[in-house]
C-alpha cells in the first residue's frame, strides 16, 4: 500500500510518501515540506497547498491519504491555519477518490516510538531508523509526515480487522433479535 502523509500547516506542511511491505517493512519514498509565505494572502496560500499537493498526487499515486488531526493550540491563528491547510489536501484527495484517515499526534507517536508522549527529536531518530535513513528527515514536519504514513500502514489492518469484527457482530446481533422476537411472536399465539 502507498501512503501519502501529510503534517498540516501554513507555513510549512510537511509531505511524505511511504511504501508498506509484508508485516511491518516499510520504504520511503518521498519526502519535502511545502513552505509558503507568511505574507501572501490566506486564499494564496491554500492555493499553493492545494497545487503542490495535486502533484505529488500526479507523480506518486498514492492509495490513500493519512493526515495529522488538528488538536487544540494556545494560537489560534495558528490551530486555524493548520486546519485550513488539512482540510485543503482532504478536498484534493476526496476530488480523487482517495481515501482520507485522520490520526491524532500521540496516536503516531505512539506507533512509530511506542510512546504516545514522545518528543519531536524521539520520532524523527525512530523515523530514520525505521526507514533506514542515512540522514534525519529535516525539518521536523518532513519527519512527521513520514510518522504519519507510517502510523496508517502500521494501524490500518488493525482497524479494518476490528471494522469487519464490529460488522459481523451487528449481524449476528440481528439475527439474534431476529430469533427473539419470531420465539416471542410464537408463544404469543401458542398461549391463545
Amino acid at each position: 500500500m502507498r501512503v501519502l502523509g501529510v503534517d498540516p500547516g501554513l507555513t510549512r506542511l510537511g509531505i511524505a510518501v511511504v511504501d508498506g511491505g509484508v508485516g511491518r517493512a516499510v520504504r520511503a519514498v518521498a519526502v519535502d515540506v511545502i513552505r509558503t509565505p507568511a505574507e501572501d494572502d490566506l486564499s494564496v496560500r491554500l492555493l499553493k497547498v492545494s497545487d503542490a499537493v495535486e502533484g505529488w498526487f500526479d507523480q506518486h499515486r498514492p492509495e490513500v491519504v493519512a493526515i495529522e488531526r488538528v488538536f487544540s493550540q494556545h494560537n489560534v491563528r495558528t490551530a486555524m491555519g493548520t486546519a485550513q491547510a488539512a482540510g485543503v489536501v482532504a478536498l484534493a484527495a476526496a476530488r480523487r477518490g482517495l481515501p482520507v484517515m485522520f490520526h491524532t499526534p500521540s496516536e503516531v507517536k505512539a506507533a512509530v516510538t511506542g510512546s504516545g508522549r514522545a518528543d519531536k527529536a524521539q520520532v524523527t531518530i525512530m523515523v530514520t531508523r525505521l526507514l533506514g535513513l542515512s540522514a534525519a528527515p529535516k525539518p521536523a514536519d518532513a519527519a512527521d509526515a513520514l510518522a504519519l504514513a507510517i502510523c496508517h500502514l502500521w494501524r490500518a489492518p488493525m482497524r479494518d480487522r476490528m471494522a469487519e469484527a464490529e460488522a459481523r457482530a451487528a449481524e449476528l446481533a440481528k439475527k439474534h433479535r431476529a430469533r427473539l422476537a419470531a420465539a416471542a411472536r410464537e408463544s404469543r399465539t401458542v398461549i391463545k
